[in-house]
Parts: C-alpha cells; structure tokens; sequence
C-alpha cells in the first residue's frame, strides 16, 4: 500500500503547479493574494484517479507496477485536470488498455524467444513518462498559452497515436510477423530484433494510429481534417523510432528504450502538428 501512501504528496504537489497563481516582484508592501481555488476540473481528477488507484490496487490489477500505478495517477491528474479533459484522458487509457492487451499476444512464445516484455507487461513509470511524456506536456503546455489548444490538441493526439502505433507494430510483429527486415539495411533479422520491421507489425501500427485518430475525431477532441496529419505523423514517427533502434539503440549508452519512446511520441508529436498548419492549413 506504500504507492497509496505517495498520492497525497503527489496530490499537494500537482495542485500547487495547476492553480497557484504566477509569482509577482515583491514591493514595499506587498499585496494580499487570494489563496488559490481549486478548479472542478482538478476535483474530479483529483477524485477520479484516486479511487481507481485504490479500485485497482484492491483487484489486484497486472497493467501497472505499483509505483507504475502512481504515476499513472499523476499523469491522469494532469491530462484530466488540463484542457484535453476527460476526452484526452480517455485517449490515453485506450492506448493503455490496447497497448497493454498487445503485449499479451503469444506472450508465452515470446517468453521462450527472449523477446517479451519485462515484468509480464506491466508498465513501471519509465513506461508511463517514456510513452506519455510529451502528452502530458502538451496538456501543460495548454495552461500557458490558451491560443494554442486547438494546436497542441492534434500534437496530443499525434504523439499518442504514435505511441499507440509503435506498441502494436513492435508487438504483432513479435508474435505473427513471418519476415523481419532491419530498418536501416534491409537484412533479414529474427523477429524483435530492435529496428526491425515486418509486413504484419506495420500494418497493425498503421491500423492503431488510424483508431487514435478516429477516436479522438469521435470524441471531438480534434477536427476530422486533423486525421491525415495524425496518421502521417504516427507513421514518420515510428519509422524514426526503428532507425533508432537499429543504428544507435546499444551504441550510446544514455539512449534506453524509455529515451526513444520520448523521441518518438516527441517527433510524432511534431510532425502532426507541423502538418497540420504547413499542408492541411488547419490553424
């Protein structure tokens, strides 16, 4: 129960950050400042998040490691409590759930093939931040600068699209791709191979990144036009991502799997949003 134990300075923490009010210069006499409202937004996260971190620490769930689960708490505070609302939260537990439900596919398979993912699949918090960094960053983001929103909304989808996209490209190819190329020369590898690429893996990433981009079409989080950039962005992203893996990934000691998971929402992230004022005018 330690994990429960942290949401309370957790909780402190990330109130302070949403709704204190900026800093002013100190003066001769300095002016009384109201003490900070908490908004209703942040209520309900604040409510929300907490009673499913102790809903799933009762039942004994298996997607995230207990100090996973805690900060999985404060990244649902964050995306609820910010602009993107309940509809990119929403978001965000899709990838969760059918990301989590991917790294199940044959996994006994490719526990015996060394190329399962550690601790059964559930995510630690270098998982959490390493997959939703860059959201949790264009939802904070959105608190500075309000003109933005509608922007940071398609970079907040692209970057979890491609996430989203990485996770069922890596995994399906794992358990059905039937040939495997490494990216960056075309040879033939053995199946999870870092950098390699399958027919089967890239057509269920491209498949996961058109389900993120229709949902949060559907939810309204952003406009339909927002679907093309979206889906291009997820695309370059995880290409970028396996040309990591297969060049550097190994080579430069600092450059993890957490590292270029970040790289690789970052640049999905990029790219959508870039798209969508160069080519499709959006904004």
């Amino acid at each position: 129960m330690r994990p429960l134990l942290c949401l309370g300075l957790l909780g402190t923490a990330t109130i302070h950050a949403l709704v204190a009010p900026p800093r002013r210069p100190l003066a001769r006499k300095a002016a009384r400042v109201p003490p900070a409202q908490m908004t209703p937004e942040l209520q309900t996260a604040l409510t929300l998040n907490t009673g499913l971190a102790v809903a799933g620490t009762l039942a004994g769930q298996k997607q995230l490691t207990p100090t996973g689960l805690v900060h999985a708490w404060a990244l649902g505070v964050i995306l609820w409590s910010s602009f993107v609302g309940w509809r990119g939260y929403s978001l965000c537990v899709l990838y969760l759930v059918v990301g989590s439900a991917a790294t199940k596919i044959k996994q006994k398979q490719k526990e015996a093939q060394g190329i399962a993912e550690g601790r059964g699949g559930a995510r630690g918090p270098e998982n959490v931040w390493g997959s939703a960094a860059t959201a949790a960053m264009c939802a904070l983001y959105g608190f500075r600068k309000p003109s933005l929103r509608p922007l940071l909304a398609v970079a907040y989808v692209s970057s979890l699209a491609t996430k989203l996209s990485d996770t069922l490209a890596s995994e399906v190819g794992k358990a059905y791709g039937k040939t495997c190329y490494l990216s960056t020369t075309l040879k033939r590898v053995p199946p999870g191979t870092e950098g390699a690429v399958s027919l089967e893996g890239t057509l269920a990433g491209f498949a996961g990144s058109v389900v993120a981009a229709a949902y949060a079409v559907a939810v309204g989080l952003t406009p339909r036009q927002a679907m093309a950039p979206v889906i291009i962005a997820a695309f370059v992203a995880t290409t970028c991502e396996s040309w990591l893996g297969a060049g550097a990934q190994g080579k430069v000691k600092w450059l993890t799997n957490e590292v270029i998971n970040f790289l690789n929402t970052l640049i999905g992230a990029g790219v959508g949003a870039a798209l969508s004022v160069r080519l499709f005018n959006l904004y």
